[in-house]
């Protein structure tokens, strides 16, 4: 395979952008992106693109995107995979060039759930994917499928509601300074201990806002990459993995299979290790899947994850930052943008131009977790002056 690099990276602000249609949300992260391109960057440049969606009211998504766009003779592909969506829009396009098929692609994600249609037309949506549509009105819907996992790991596991406390501060504090961030306010332990619970253990401060939004990234061929910057962010590894999507058919709810498949796929194909990584965005829709993914990821032993918030190892400043954009649980959540803006994020982390910046951050890590806990997906990214893979 050709060496893949990202060459341009941007999005849309987080929000309830209730003014806002698809249709003007992608031209506003296409712009951004291309002007984060070091030498520029021209439409007639673009040979293709993957487009991450849940869905939208708005009518066919490819369509949408070369229409909004202004780019009718790009073939678009539109893909779709629970939360894991623009991760796995990566991984797509990624494969598109590396074989040689491309030499110029376009990655975008985006979804806007803020409004009725859009939510009834994902929760229809979930409940014919699981093919279990009696469950959803019972209330077995994603924030439920997710606390039991957290419920058990809990159980089982030294961490507590504090810990989880614990990481939905540090997701606030991180998401601050971000400007793209839709919840920019801190909270204290005893805020999010005290908030009214959503469905045990979630309470208020644990779960991510559902938000609109957009992102965007080009992706170049090693053969090419010069003619858009002379810093190129190189895409190392990525990986799918998949579990069932039955509850009942879990045998240990205090891990997710689908993301320990996904991270050793990326892992592998990037010839890297969890100890190589500087920074990472980690998929936190409820504060516990954080700490369950430390483990999944590698990042922390076998019930260990809660170390990693009580030593602060996991705040920027510590040994391993995980979500300095804020995450999804400040940064907002719009499932097909949401592993695409991951990506925004580690881009501008490795080029040194983040926000809340990492000292030496050379190789960053995506991850997002959705179906609930069905689907996962993994990228691996290095900063500019190496080979890639």
């Amino acid at each position: 395979m050709r060496r893949v690099a990202i060459v341009g990276a941007g999005m849309t602000p987080f929000a309830e952008h209730f003014a806002l249609g698809i249709k003007d949300l992608l031209p506003m992260a296409f712009a951004d992106c291309a002007a984060s391109v070091d030498k520029g960057l021209a439409k007639r440049d673009l040979q293709a693109a993957w487009f991450g969606a849940m869905g939208t009211t708005d009518g066919f998504p490819s369509g949408i995107l070369a229409d909004t766009l202004g780019l009718p003779d790009l073939p678009v592909t539109r893909v779709e995979n629970s939360c894991a969506t623009g991760n796995d829009a990566v991984r797509n396009a990624l494969f598109g060039v590396a074989s040689g098929a491309f030499d110029v692609v376009l990655v975008m994600g985006a979804d806007k759930l803020r409004e009725t249609a859009s939510k009834d037309l994902l929760w229809e949506w979930e409940a014919m994917a699981r093919d279990m549509a009696w469950d959803y009105p019972l209330g077995l819907v994603a924030p439920a499928g997710f606390a039991l996992h957290v419920a058990r790991y809990l159980h089982e596991s030294a961490a507590t509601k504090e810990h989880m406390a614990m990481v939905a501060v540090k997701n606030h504090r991180h998401g601050v300074n971000n400007p793209k961030a839709r919840l920019r306010f801190e909270i204290t332990i005893e805020q999010a201990l005290n908030a009214p619970t959503v469905v045990s253990p979630f309470g208020l401060y644990d779960c991510a806002p559902q938000s609109d939004g957009a992102a965007a990234l080009v992706l170049a061929a090693e053969d090419v990459v010069d003619r858009f910057t002379d810093r190129p962010v190189w895409i190392r590894g990525v990986g799918l993995g998949l579990d069932s999507v039955m509850h009942q058919h879990k045998p240990d709810m205090t891990t997710f299979p689908a993301s320990v498949r996904a991270a050793k796929r990326a892992f592998a194909m990037a010839g890297l290790t969890p100890s190589d990584v500087h920074v990472a965005e980690v998929h936190d829709y409820f504060t516990g899947i954080e700490l369950i993914s430390y483990e999944d990821l590698g990042f922390a032993e076998r019930f260990g994850a809660h170390k990693l918030v009580e030593e602060e190892v996991t705040s920027v400043g510590g040994a391993l930052p995980v979500n300095p954009s804020g995450g999804l649980k400040s940064k907002g959540h719009p499932p097909g943008a949401t592993g695409v803006a991951q990506c925004v994020e580690l881009f501008e982390q490795l080029r040194g131009e983040a926000v809340n910046q990492v000292d030496g951050a050379r190789i960053g890590l995506a991850h997002n977790i959705g179906g609930p806990t069905a689907v996962s997906a993994v990228t691996i990214l290095e900063g500019p002056g190496t080979d890639g893979i």
